[in-house]
């Protein structure tokens, strides 16, 4: 009868281990989430403070008026090429400079192209 109550001793203990390890990946679990919620938090702060620092008198416009004003101007053709060329890079490695123009004969022409320029511009 002893060992009965070892193993139903081993059980119990082994039972209350279950507990407190489901304890902790639930801990676990609710940091990592908080994490999360502050890098997100703060990525949409620095991106707020981005879109201010680049639209004048961003202060002066409303929340609608932003929308539709970034809206309108993701919807250009222009833009979706620079989103898609920012979309392949590396998010790690610097844009890379795009080769000047070159007119129909092969010649630089010694002009930036349109995306080029946008860098510059932002530089």
């Amino acid at each position: 009868m002893a060992t009965a109550q070892i193993l139903a001793a081993q059980i119990e203990a082994t039972e209350k281990d279950i507990r407190q390890k489901e304890n902790r990946l639930k801990d676990l679990r609710q940091q990592h989430k908080a994490q999360e919620n502050r890098e997100r938090a703060h990525r949409l702060i620095e991106r707020g403070a981005i879109l201010e620092s680049l639209i004048e008198e961003a202060l002066t416009l409303t929340n609608e008026q932003i929308k539709i004003f970034l809206t309108k101007t993701i919807q250009t053709e222009f833009a979706r090429k620079i989103l898609t060329q920012v979309k392949e890079q590396n998010a790690a490695e610097p844009i890379a400079e795009q080769p000047m123009q070159q007119s129909e004969n092969g010649e630089d022409t010694g002009e930036k192209s349109e995306v080029e320029q946008v860098r510059l511009d932002e530089s």
